[in-house]
């Protein structure tokens, strides 16, 4: 096996080689061999914004027209954006002539300006922008004139070469499939190149095989990398469908097994649970992804090897994160929200975690990602896992998780996880229970140490509930949007209601949270009950 570091060498070796003019010899198409198209949504309203020269993502911005491709002063996430081309998708979806003609100068501004971001250059940036070009060619591309189109072609041209030396690609994420789709994409519109494709179908059952569990899980368990995933896996089919390429078995396989499980990561709003850098994603490019999958098939309630279980009875669904952290390298989504969980009743969110803000980064990028924004249970104001700015430090290494269930269709999970062992030598049991019409769910949540520890319980609630604290400070009472009543009790903790902020749609809102807190000289051992109750409001 070859070191990481050599094999980096190697790859930048072949890279450097696939540039040199002597090798690249060959004529430059004058257009697509075969039209290659993007199947998925834009938007229009960030189409608007590109017009009027700024690029937008989770509500951060950016400078964005002609001549400024050679900045790199914004956030590293939109300078991704930026050199990827997916926002030609917002562009088309605009789909007027300044659109179309705004596009043209973009791209042709890029191919004519030197970029020292090396984060043009990454794999999955330069196999998006291969994709997004031959996605919207006809789009930008095919009205041009002969010189914009010659350009065009060659840089592409230049691009897939680099990006098959890169292969297999240093990032052994979701990036890869990412990688892959680019070179494909090449491959299918430019078939004189017929390595592109050789090894690209090299790659690609080992990345599949390393990254897509048996379960359909993804290994960086994040429910938005998952969509991510099958967004990429579909489109890698659907090319080599369009180049009669023969599909590995292990392509097809995959989605079959993806599918089902980010179904049961949904709640059944339709959109996705937030854990681990996900947020509400639009509900339509969900919809589309899995019908671009096949089939539907009822998503697993026990997903072991991605570390999620889904508790589903009546109306409520209960969707819980009892994984262990993914090791290093993979982690650069993940959170320290251990044995968090996730409620919604029918349509509605009752519990959930505060989000996600991906373009984001230092101290509210850290703050998203504290066990303290998730609902679960922190010692001593103290992360279950220590937060990096490029994954995770110290994390749970054993969790151990036993799920039962009775004929009746009542659940229960019972949860042990070490992640505070190093810093206080303690372990936190939770355990969950799920009544068979679903409208009493009830947690114990314990700290098993030699010293006993303060620790906080956290249940965010949605923005769209309301809440009130008992007057005998013993509960809170919550209203669903539906006007449906629940009530939250608990033994053995002071509870108090205080601020908290969702960050799982498109902007910030002001929330509220249930708080349970428990001193060091209390009993190490809290008992807490959600269950349906109140008179119905119209």
């Amino acid at each position: 096996m070859i070191p990481p570091r050599a094999a980096g060498m190697l790859r930048g070796v072949r890279r450097l080689m696939a540039r040199l003019p002597s090798l690249s010899m060959a004529r430059v198409p004058d257009a697509p061999a075969q039209p290659v198209r993007d199947r998925w949504p834009g938007d229009p309203a960030r189409g608007a914004a590109i017009l009027r020269g700024e690029l937008e993502r989770g509500g951060h911005r950016t400078a964005f027209k002609p001549g400024l491709f050679g900045e790199s002063k914004a956030l590293p996430a939109l300078r991704e954006l930026a050199h990827s081309f997916v926002w030609l998708r917002d562009l088309r979806a605009l789909g007027t002539d300044a659109a179309r003609m705004r596009a043209r100068a973009l791209v042709s501004d890029w191919i004519a300006t030197p970029v020292l971001d090396p984060v043009c250059e990454r794999p999955d940036v330069a196999g998006a922008r291969i994709a997004a070009w031959l996605g919207h060619y006809d789009f930008f591309a095919a009205s041009a004139d002969d010189v914009f189109r010659q350009k065009l072609m060659g840089r592409l041209l230049a691009d897939a070469r680099g990006l098959s030396a890169a292969m297999p690609p240093e990032q052994v994420d979701a990036r890869a499939f990412t990688a892959l789709r680019g070179l494909i994409a090449a491959a299918v519109a430019l078939p004189e190149h017929d390595g592109f494709l050789h090894r690209a179908l090299r790659v690609l059952p080992q990345e599949i095989e390393r990254q897509v569990f048996a379960d359909g899980c993804h290994c960086e368990r994040s429910p938005a990398q998952l969509l991510a995933v099958l967004q990429d896996l579909t489109d890698i089919s659907a090319l080599l469908k369009a180049g009669q390429a023969v599909q590995p078995p292990a392509l097809g396989l995959a989605i079959d097994r993806i599918a089902p499980a980010l179904r049961a990561l949904r709640h059944p709003d339709g959109g996705l649970s937030l854990f681990n850098g996900t947020r509400e994603t639009d509900l339509a490019l969900i919809e589309l992804a899995l019908s671009q999958a096949g089939r539907a098939t009822r998503g697993p309630s026990a997903m072991n090897q991605g570390g999620f279980h889904r508790l589903a009875a009546g109306k409520s669904v209960l969707i819980v994160d009892c994984g262990p952290p993914p090791p290093e390298r993979l982690d650069r989504f993940s959170h320290a929200g251990t044995f968090a969980f996730e409620l919604s009743v029918g349509k509605d969110r009752l519990i959930v975690n505060c989000g996600a803000i991906p373009y984001a980064s230092g101290e509210w990028h850290d703050a998203t990602r504290s066990t303290a924004a998730h609902s679960t249970l922190v010692i001593a104001d103290t992360n279950s896992s220590e937060l990096r700015p490029d994954g995770l430090g110290r994390r749970p290494e054993k969790v151990t998780v036993t799920r039962q269930g009775s004929e009746e269709g009542a659940h229960w999970l019972d949860l042990d996880h070490d992640g505070y062992l190093k810093p206080f030598g303690a372990r936190h049991l939770r355990r969950l229970f799920m009544s068979d019409k679903g409208e009493d769910i009830r947690g114990e949540d314990s700290v098993i140490a030699a010293t006993p520890q303060p620790f906080t319980i956290r249940f965010h609630l949605h923005p769209a509930v309301t809440a009130s604290l008992k007057t005998d400070g013993e509960g809170v009472l919550m209203r669903l949007p539906s006007g449906q009543g629940w009530e939250f009790r608990a033994s053995g903790a002071l509870i108090s209601l205080e601020e908290s902020i969702y960050l799982g749609g498109t902007e910030p809102r002001r929330s509220e949270q249930i708080v349970l807190t428990v001193s060091h000289e209390d009993d190490q051992h809290v008992k807490w009950t959600i269950s349906k109750g109140g008179p119905r409001v119209s």
